[in-house]
């Protein structure tokens, strides 16, 4: 496993801290939203319906976190006998509480896109050959389509504060989009295909076939990291060590020892069956998806593996830090919740159960400060779940499967589908108001 440094990379962005919830910045992701502690003023009338509420209710025996999964079916009432200490400090629930029934069933059945205002579409149908995507939910908007890749979207960043966007894809190909202009700026053709992209820190990094290319977006320097284990699928950092999932589901790792290059780490971490499909960070600990159905749980400092666990039936091809729980998405059609006990082993604590295969996850926060789920399937579209309660607020979809999630600023996220289309959207974060890149609203291709 070898690092060569190469030419420049000729695109300059901007990166300035700008914090967001997404798959390169757990910090975000893992932080509680502060609230004011104040008494609700609906409370005080006798009339309010929101439970939790983000406000103080005086008359609460027990104060339970906001950010608890709890069953909604079997809530409390006035009348109920007292509930027993759970043996966890999390209640345990595996069945699908089913609340995305309460969607209006005209929102099913059409959808807005304000790329042509005037127009009305129906949700495409899997396979279907009308490959616009369309949406519903409230505050949630199209911006723009990027078009130019010719097959699966892998990957997609955009580095903090930057106003280039880049996207991989199975054509062999990495494009950087400017967005102010919303014009491809560069092409950089690989000779295999793109696995993954993240945007790490002030690097950017694309998974190939026993390679890593790197740019250094502060002295855009190229970067080649070598190893073994055929196609890379999933990158994340912790600290100054880089990690990689490997097609044979080994997971090499590597410390960055200067702006220009990184060193192989002695040990690779083994344990995996199958191929490693997700990686994520939280809490000093590096957690791994693999197709063999798991999700091992390795100490990031030692590189220790310290737990496996085990529930998916299926390959697990995503994984989430979310304050102090792991999301986990599987092909199963399932999504898992994890949650630390008392005596510090992590176990299943909620799981909602969805339609079709989950492909890739990825959070936001609305203007409230409660966290959205957005949650890819195959079934062309990107569900917008709240949470804790997984009550779907909205949804976008593609006429092929989405592949790659990327959250941006301001309420901006990006898709990216299977025929190699990006879609830009817009969830709406406060009244209104102009996107965060104004230009980039109108639809060249009109």
């Amino acid at each position: 496993m070898a690092t060569e440094a190469a030419k420049r990379f000729s695109v300059k962005t901007d990166t300035s801290v700008f914090k967001r919830l997404g798959r390169g910045n757990q910090e975000n992701i893992t932080r509680s939203h502060q609230v004011k502690n104040l008494v609700c003023k609906y409370w005080l009338e006798g009339r309010c319906t929101r439970n939790p509420c983000k406000f103080k209710h005086p008359d609460q025996a027990i104060s339970i976190s906001k950010y608890a999964w709890k069953n909604p079916n079997t809530l409390k009432s006035e009348n109920s006998p007292p509930i027993e200490k759970p043996r966890t400090k999390f209640s345990k629930n595996k069945e699908n509480s089913n609340l995305n029934q309460n969607v209006h069933k005209s929102q099913q059945k059409l959808l807005t896109n304000e790329v042509n205002p005037g127009q009305t579409k129906s949700i495409p149908k899997k396979n279907s050959e009308n490959l616009h995507p369309g949406f519903y939910g409230k505050g949630l908007s199209m911006v723009t389509r990027l078009e130019g890749h010719t097959k699966a979207i892998t990957g997609i960043a955009l580095p903090s504060g930057s106003n280039k966007l880049f996207c991989s894809s199975k054509d062999k190909s990495l494009r950087v989009w400017d967005c102010n202009s919303g014009q491809c700026g560069a092409v950089f053709a690989f000779d295999d295909e793109c696995g993954t992209l993240v945007n790490e820190g002030q690097w950017i990094f694309v998974g190939l076939r026993d390679m890593i290319k790197a740019w250094n977006l502060n002295t855009q320097h190229e970067v080649i990291i070598r190893g073994s284990g055929g196609q890379v699928n999933a990158i994340t950092m912790f600290e100054d060590v880089l990690f990689a999932g490997m097609e044979d589901g080994t997971i090499l790792s590597w410390k960055s020892t200067s702006e220009t290059s990184f060193s192989a780490v002695a040990t690779s971490l083994k344990g995996h069956t199958g191929p490693v499909l997700s990686l994520v960070v939280g809490a000093k600990r590096l957690y791994s998806g693999s197709a063999d159905n798991t999700i091992r749980v390795w100490d990031a400092e030692t590189l220790e593996c310290i737990q496996v666990l085990s529930g998916h039936s299926g390959d697990v091809t995503t994984v989430l830090c979310w304050d102090q729980y792991l999301l986990s998405g599987s092909l199963d059609k399932k999504i898992k919740v994890w949650g630390e006990t008392e005596n510090g082993k992590i176990e299943e604590v909620y799981q909602h159960n969805v339609d079709d295969d989950v492909v890739a996850f990825c959070g936001m926060h609305d203007a409230e400060g409660k966290p959205i789920l957005l949650c890819s399937c195959r079934d062309n579209g990107v569900c917008l779940y709240d949470l804790p309660s997984f009550v779907e607020r909205g949804r976008v979809v593609s006429g092929r499967d989405i592949q790659a999630i990327h959250v941006g600023p301001d309420g901006l996220f990006f898709t990216g589908d299977e025929a190699g289309l990006i879609s830009v959207w817009k969830l709406t974060l406060t009244g209104g108001g102009e996107s965060y890149y104004p230009n980039l609203v109108n639809d060249k291709r009109q």
